[in-house]
């Protein structure tokens, strides 16, 4: 049974729906307006999730199976607990949510979303997708990545430390700093830019791209 609110007090009977009731299975909401909900203990079964307010809400010990929200606000969102078995993040703003404390082994995907200040700590996120997201001052601390998919995706200003990265894909990323030294690298793919940034971190000169930049340097004086 599908429900889509077409109006205030249907949207309004699904929101109760959602803070009473324990199962869901094959529904779809939209357009709610849920921040700072309750909803700790539920479980969603091949459910959607469209254009709702979920910022500060909280999910403690919550099951989502094969469930999508798309272009939903779960800024600060508590997961503490929570299960998440085959869930898709689909344009929807995930501003400082710590997935730490998820249930262990947990399935997630994330496709132009915004991960700005997120954190991932001690999970294991084996060829997750990371696609065209904004992921500025993210943290991912000890990780399993392997496989992992970051295609599209801008990592300005976030940190990678005790990360597992055999044969994870940042080969069109932006703003990617990786240190070898505090992570295991293995068929690792990277851009251009990274790989001549840990060089220059190294203190070495990149012929081409320190040469390139002296140039440029020189134009500007004269």
């Amino acid at each position: 049974m599908t429900h889509v609110p077409t109006d205030p007090e249907e949207a309004s009977r699904l929101a109760r729906r959602l803070a009473q009731e324990e199962f869901f299975e094959n529904e779809t909401f939209a357009d709610l307006d849920l921040q700072g909900c309750e909803l700790g203990g539920k479980e969603f079964y091949r459910c959607t999730f469209l254009r709702t307010q979920f910022q500060e809400s909280r999910w403690r010990n919550s099951k989502l199976e094969v469930c999508v929200f798309n272009g939903c606000d779960l800024t600060r969102a508590q997961l503490k607990g929570t299960a998440l078995r085959d869930v898709r993040f689909e344009g929807s703003k995930l501003m400082g949510v710590d997935f730490t404390e998820v249930s262990a082994n947990p399935e997630m995907s994330f496709e132009d979303c915004v991960l700005r200040y997120a954190s991932f700590v001690g999970l294991s996120l084996r060829k997750t997708a990371f696609l065209r997201c904004s992921a500025l001052e993210a943290n991912f601390f000890d990780l399993d990545l392997s496989e992992a998919d970051f295609t599209g995706t801008n990592l300005a200003g976030s940190n990678f430390r005790g990360c597992t990265l055999t044969r994870t894909d940042f080969s069109q990323v932006s703003g990617l700093f990786l240190d070898p030294a505090r992570n295991r690298l293995k068929g690792t793919r990277v851009p251009v830019e990274t790989a001549v940034s840990l060089a220059q971190s190294l203190g070495m000169q990149v012929t081409g791209f320190d040469d390139e930049k002296s140039e440029r340097r020189g134009r500007k004086k004269s």
